[in-house]
């Protein structure tokens, strides 16, 4: 597989798959709160969405329906974003380069699926 210089992969359906695991592997570090937990609930479902409705996108039958799959994607990561900033502001965590590098690859993701759409029209 072809990856680029920082190690994420060209490979939208690998980098997006990639984005969903390293978020849940993240969650597992997390203090057990009860805000923590319901904010991880709500961010395991956008980041498994943004891959998941761009596969759904790939095999759509029409340029309406990719387009529209891909725009469910850009939501989701930008939902992920939100939940991500949402735990970064609401905990004292010491070492947050982790959830910082998550934030930054929610929004490359969401920059990347307004691109795909943009040149989609």
């Amino acid at each position: 597989m072809s990856e680029r210089q920082n190690n994420k992969p060209f490979d939208l359906e690998e980098r997006t798959f990639q984005f969903a695991k390293n978020v849940r592997l993240y969650i597992k570090t997390l203090p057990k709160t009860i805000a923590n937990i319901e904010d991880a609930k709500q961010l395991v479902r956008s980041s498994g969405s943004v891959g998941a409705n761009y596969i759904e996108a790939n095999e759509s039958f029409s340029k309406k329906d990719f387009v529209h799959k891909a725009k469910i994607s850009r939501k989701e990561a930008k939902e992920s974003r939100y939940w991500l900033r949402l735990i970064n502001e609401t905990n004292n965590l010491e070492n947050n380069n982790e959830l910082v590098d998550l934030i930054q690859e929610a929004d490359e993701l969401k920059k990347i699926f307004s691109a795909i759409i943009e040149k989609s029209k």
